[in-house]
């Protein structure tokens, strides 16, 4: 039983028995013990004061003489003023660490049954008209991890994908494959197809400024210009046609977007991310438009004179949001409006819908739970915007439009590059075949690269640096891998000498730093449930890294293998292990996978 629990009941006894009187479980405080004192566990003893009728010091003492004497699991305490800091005996983190160890990979998570609420995660999001960059692999990673915790939570998690594959964009790209393409492909150009595709939004955005510039040395406002520009014209006119089925526009569009899907297929597969469905805009964007169509015959939206349709917002103290445009053709809102109603038509009684979407759009999402609540569906409240900040680099930051973006595709080959060139340096791989060293040093990149996103607090703005990522000292993804390697070295050398720690393990005196130790490792439960509960990988992170820094700190200045004591060896070899199990399953929380060599 965890040891909050045993001190919470064997309290409320000492208040009944000490005191006559009984008192509720939640206004017990049990805390982790400051470091400037000595104890595991302390508890405020403010609150039984008015029970107890003495002072501070005198009831922490008798409260603390009455929980030695009746569980097993103290070995001592002491009183400082209003504090009652217990001592928790060495045994209970003996049984820890074999509890641990009993439950293998499933420690620290809870399992998953059919009674589990359902969660959706929706993460990467791309539009069809260029590759993913640097800010989607923030959006990707987070919505991994985050779909990977909650299911460590109990969850029954659906890792969801909306593609952005219809709209005035996606007709950018295919009117300036129009004009001047060529018929051009990528099995005729070498490239992949959704750089292919992006080459052709840049060319758009290149002439329509070009343009722009023309009709306002005309005398044209910028507006006026932006609107008249001959290229834009005729991507709205292709739009226009999509929506309408033209068979040639159709055509041209499903070409194109399987360029895309090909080149997003390698990106997700090199980043490890993966998806369980799958939805399209173009088919959720008709049910989107039906269920405004319904709303403004409802009453509960209205019509402008140029024929666009509005919701209302004005009400909640925001203000008039477009739905259907003037021509009829729809905006995001309408067709995240059709998907949330697909979703949960589709999966029932969903615990929460999370997007995962950066915080440019904190005002969208705000929106769309307004919409659907006034539309009057009962779930609107479950929908939970993941809101992230944005990626920069040292060099500032991404503008995909100008070509200047940061591709996901080329920053992950530079991060092997680099892996590569700095493991050479270091002689980390050494005496590996040539397929063996290419494999790990592709792991290193992966996890310095996501180690580095994810170990920021979502919200946060963040700066990317590739070459602190990649460091194999200090907080960092390969640093992590290699004390991981270490350990796995340590437990390869025990098997060749016959060590394997029984599955209840010998009392041994236990120095401070394995106490400390085995203290880490109890906690991985608890940052489960916080990543979970906030939406923040970084609580993984974080746990992970304090816990390396602890275990080196202990194999630093404790023998392992070389200790005289049999029982000592056969419980640090156990020690290490169960913290091996724990740096694999946290780094497998965020995407990040472990070599068992470097």
């Amino acid at each position: 039983m965890n040891i909050e629990h045993i001190l919470t009941a064997t309290i409320q006894k000492a208040v009944a028995d000490l005191y006559n009187a009984e008192i509720d479980a939640n206004s017990i405080q049990i805390q982790d013990t400051r470091k400037e004192f000595d104890g595991d566990k302390t508890i405020v003893v403010f609150p039984f004061l008015k029970l107890s009728k003495k002072s501070p010091e005198l009831t922490a003492a008798e409260l603390g003489e009455y929980l030695q004497k009746n569980v097993n699991e103290i070995a001592s305490y002491n009183v400082i003023k209003g504090f009652l800091n217990i001592s928790i005996a060495t045994s209970y983190w003996i049984s820890v660490l074999e509890n641990a160890a009993a439950q293998g990979a499933q420690f620290g998570k809870k399992p998953v049954t059919p009674q589990s609420p359902t969660v959706m995660v929706e993460y990467s999001s791309p539009n069809t008209n260029k590759p993913l960059h640097l800010g989607h692999i923030r959006n990707n990673l987070l919505g991994f991890s985050i779909a990977q915790i909650l299911e460590a939570n109990g969850k029954r998690v659906i890792k969801a994908n909306l593609i952005n594959d219809r709209g005035i964009h996606i007709c950018k790209s295919m009117v300036a494959w129009q004009l001047y393409g060529n018929g051009e492909t990528p099995q005729s150009s070498g490239s992949k197809g959704d750089h292919l595709v992006g080459n052709y939004y840049v060319a758009f955005d290149k002439q329509y400024k070009k343009e722009i510039e023309e009709l306002t040395q005309q005398g044209m406002s910028e507006d006026e210009a932006k609107n008249a520009a001959p290229i834009m014209q005729q991507a709205r006119e292709m739009l226009v046609k999509w929506e309408h089925g033209d068979t040639e526009t159709i055509a041209l569009w499903t070409r194109m977007n399987n360029w895309v899907y090909d080149g997003f297929a390698k990106t997700y597969s090199r980043m490890g991310v993966s998806f369980d469905t799958m939805y399209y805009e173009s088919k959720t964007y008709l049910l989107g438009k039906q269920v405004v169509m319904d709303g403004l015959a409802r009453g509960i939206l209205y019509r402008k004179e140029d024929g666009s349709v509005w919701a209302d917002l004005t009400p909640e103290g925001l203000d008039h949001k477009l739905l259907l445009r003037p021509d009829g053709t729809s905006v995001y809102m309408t067709q995240d409006i059709g998907t949330a109603i697909e979703r949960f038509k589709e999966f029932g009684d969903m615990q929460e819908l999370i997007y995962v979407v950066g915080n440019e759009q904190n005002y969208h999402f705000q929106v769309l739970a307004l919409i659907l609540k006034k539309l009057g569906y009962a779930w609107a409240h479950k929908i939970y915007h993941m809101s992230y900040g944005m990626v920069e680099l040292p060099a500032g930051k991404m503008k995909s439009r100008e070509g200047t973006v940061v591709d996901a595709d080329d920053l992950m080959e530079d991060m092997l590059q680099d892996s590569i060139a700095i493991s050479q340096e270091l002689g980390k791989l050494s005496g590996l075949s040539p397929a063996q060293a290419a494999e790990i040093h592709e792991m290193i990149a992966q996890a310095a690269l996501k180690y580095f996103i994810l170990k920021v607090e979502p919200r946060k703005t963040m700066l990317f640096n590739p070459q602190e990522s990649i460091d194999f000292n200090g907080n960092t993804g390969p640093f992590i891998q290699y004390t991981h390697a270490r350990i796995c070295s340590v437990l390869r050398k025990a098997a060749e000498q016959g060590l394997y720690p029984p599955a209840q393990l010998p009392q041994v005196e236990c120095a401070p730093l394995e106490i400390e130790v085995i203290k880490a490792i109890n906690r991985y439960g608890e940052s489960i449930s916080l990543a979970g509960a906030e939406h923040a990988p970084s609580h993984i992170a974080n746990y992970v890294y304090d816990l390396v820094k602890l275990f080196n700190q202990f194999y630093h200045e404790h023998s392992i293998l070389n200790e005289a004591n049999e029982n000592q060896k056969l419980f640090r070899v156990a020690l290490a292990r169960q913290t091996a199990t724990v740096i694999e399953s946290a780094m497998n929380l965020l995407g990040i996978r472990v070599p068992e060599r470097m």
